[in-house]
């Protein structure tokens, strides 16, 4: 796809985005934490190959969700970095993944998914026929509000917290990730 030269874009691991909202397809198999993810994969397989993701992926397991995760599905799953949670207060890792907050952070985790598979092109799409933003219900109960801002889109959480896509459209055989750079909070 070709942009004039007046066009701002912005690539999202290989997603590029244009001020006009138009989405080109991502690559087949897109790098994420130095390993590439394989569509034939499911969504714990290839996390598990992310070195930006062993903190996800060790919550994931706290949690119990890993035969969740593989899973036909499908699932969207916004996948927080491990610099995501790293911003979180100090502390607040360990604590979630005690046993004794296994609710807790199986709350959080499932804020992070989505039912369905919504790739960058229908987030747009839908965000445009709904004045820029598009609201979606998680597996955990509540809602996550995506709407375009500069450099990309965001994600809001049900507290007012924003996180960015840092890379979208990482397709998986029972859904797709879009990498978040911060951990939302239901």
């Amino acid at each position: 796809m070709k942009f004039r030269a007046s066009y701002f874009t912005v690539a999202l691991a290989g997603v590029a985005l244009a001020a006009t909202g138009t989405i080109a397809a991502a690559p087949e198999n897109p790098m994420v934490g130095g390993a590439a993810m394989y569509p034939t994969k499911d969504i714990v397989d290839n996390a598990v190959q992310s070195k930006d993701h062993t903190t996800l992926v060790a919550a994931v397991k706290a949690a119990g969700l890993v035969d969740t995760l593989k899973s036909p599905g499908p699932f969207t799953v916004f996948a927080p970095t491990n610099a995501a949670f790293a911003k979180l207060p100090a502390g607040t890792v360990d604590t979630l993944l005690k046993p004794e907050n296994k609710d807790t952070l199986t709350a959080v985790l499932t804020y992070h998914v989505v039912p369905g598979t919504m790739t960058a092109a229908q987030i747009a799409a839908k965000a445009k026929a709904n004045g820029g933003k598009i609201m979606l219900k998680t597996v955990q109960g509540e809602q996550i509000t995506l709407s375009k801002g500069m450099g990309g889109w965001i994600v809001t959480d049900a507290k007012g917290g924003t996180s960015k896509i840092t890379i979208a459209d990482v397709m998986q055989k029972n859904g797709v990730i879009h990498v978040v750079d911060t951990v939302l909070m239901p």
